[in-house]
Order: structure tokens, then C-alpha cells, then sequence
């Protein structure tokens, strides 16, 4: 049962990367396009509109990667590893590195929505900003109660 479980979780994991892909293959260009448009004053917009999304989206790659790995340890039956704990580190470190990118870049969505009259433009990127420090804070109590785990297990297996 565990290994259907876990099957089912890895490919949702495969399944969230493709979206992104596809947003960065095919969207991106057109928003950073769209920006040098939209602001013809600030030339190398275009340039940070692709460090802002291909830069966010190098951490988000490696912290699915991580989640896969972490599933990989749940069944070989090495959940409580620090294998484990290291993998949701990652994925936190990750999670607040894409934040930090976003915070960096509210105020091209705040041009971006002042000067096309879109103040949904800026929501986005408040969303992107909380889901992240959201996933971050969640793996980190999961790396914390996963470490407290393995501490009281090696404390229990030098009892017996």
C-alpha cells in the first residue's frame, strides 16, 4: 500500500514540474516581451523579467527533485534517516530562496500593474511570495519532528 501511495505522490510531483516547464518555455518570453513594451524607459527590463522567473525556477526544479528523493527514502524504508531530514532542508532553503526572488521583484509587478492599470498582477506575486514562506515553514516542522524522531529511535535502540 505504502509503495502505491508513494508511486501516486511521485508522479503528482512529475506532474507539478511540467506546468512550470511549459510556462517557462512558452509564457516567459511573452511576459518579458510584454514588459519591454510596457516600459520602454527601462531597457534591460526584459533581462530581469527572465532572472526573475528562470532564477526562481532553478530552485523550484531542485526542490521537487528533493521531494522525489525524499519520497525514494519513504520506500526503501529510510524515512527516518537524516538523509530525510537534509532533503527538507533543501526543499525549505529553496522554498525561501524563491520568496526572497519575489520580494526582489514585487516592484517590476508593481510597474508592471501601475502602468496597465492591473492591480491583480501584484496579487500574484503576494501569492507566490506566501505559498512559498508556507511550504518553507511546513518543512521546517517536518524537519524538526523528523529530526526529534530519529533522536528518540537511536535513543530507544541504545536501550535495547
Amino acid at each position: 500500500m505504502k509503495q502505491v501511495s508513494t508511486l501516486f505522490l511521485k508522479i503528482a510531483v512529475i506532474l507539478i514540474g511540467i506546468p512550470i516547464l511549459a510556462l517557462c518555455i512558452f509564457l516567459v518570453p511573452n511576459i518579458a516581451n510584454f514588459s519591454a513594451e510596457l516600459l520602454p524607459t527601462f531597457p534591460l527590463i526584459k533581462y530581469f523579467v527572465f532572472a526573475l522567473f528562470y532564477g526562481t525556477a532553478i530552485p523550484f526544479y531542485f526542490a521537487l527533485y528533493q521531494a522525489f528523493k525524499l519520497l525514494s527514502y519513504i520506500d526503501k524504508n529510510k524515512a527516518f534517516s537524516d538523509l530525510s531530514v537534509r532533503a527538507l532542508k533543501t526543499i525549505k532553503n529553496c522554498a525561501i530562496l524563491i520568496s526572497v526572488f519575489y520580494v526582489l521583484g514585487m516592484p517590476l509587478f508593481y510597474l508592471v500593474a501601475e502602468i496597465d492599470d492591473a492591480p491583480g498582477i501584484i496579487v500574484i506575486g503576494m501569492v507566490i511570495i506566501f505559498a512559498s514562506m508556507v511550504i518553507a515553514v511546513f518543512a521546517a516542522v517536518l524537519q524538526k519532528l523528523l529530526k526529534e524522531a530519529i533522536d528518540i529511535k537511536s535513543e530507544n535502540d541504545l536501550t535495547v
